[in-house]
């Protein structure tokens, strides 16, 4: 879903059930573009807050989450918020105090994983505040949930066995009863031969 954000020359747009009184900056549609862009293409969205973390600390997290296929931004509350309400989000209002970073992208379970092992290196910081996964809100608690589940793979691997164990069987209850027919349609041909 992209949203157009009007800049305030003439009729307002609303189809995006946005709607500007007032104009904006110039750079301002571009922004809220921008962090609509981000977050369109990913699942979730969760809301940090990077207090207390350094530059360097910034870096590093932002790599982590690279390699989990996640991207962060630091945005400010004021324009998300505004994002947030043409989608719909309005349980994210809560969370937009203080420095947000936003953080979309990648699989939801490994980028999970990769805040909660980062957290745990650098003094639970940063401060998961919320989320939304596939348009329902998700809370720091469900984070953690998120975090303990294994890979993707794994889930799949045990979701194919489960579905597996019961076709095999029945494979064998088939092979079980065709090789007790052929042994009664042999005995029945020896019959008639003799």
């Amino acid at each position: 879903m992209h949203i157009k954000f009007h800049n305030g020359g003439g009729a307002p747009h609303r189809s995006s059930g946005l709607t500007e009184a007032g104009g904006m900056r110039p750079e301002k549609p571009a922004m809220l573009a921008a962090i609509d862009d981000w977050i369109s293409g990913s699942a979730f969205l969760l809301i940090a807050d990077y207090h207390g973390l350094s530059a360097e600390q910034m870096k590093d997290l932002r790599a982590q989450l690279r390699a989990v296929g996640a991207q962060m931004h630091v945005v400010k509350n004021r324009l998300f918020r505004r994002v947030a309400e043409a989608r719909r989000w309005s349980s994210l209002s809560a969370a937009l105090r203080g420095p947000t970073a936003l953080v979309s992208g990648g699989e939801i379970c490994a980028v999970a994983k990769a805040l909660k092992r980062f957290m745990a290196e650098n003094g639970d910081r940063p401060v998961i505040k919320g989320g939304v996964l596939n348009d329902a809100p998700v809370g720091p608690g469900e984070m953690e949930q998120l975090a303990a589940l294994p890979a993707r793979e794994v889930l799949l691997g045990m979701a194919v066995g489960t579905i597996a164990a019961p076709l095999s069987r029945l494979v064998g209850a088939l092979r079980q009863k065709l090789g007790a027919l052929l042994y009664v349609l042999r005995a029945m041909q020896q019959k008639k031969s003799a």
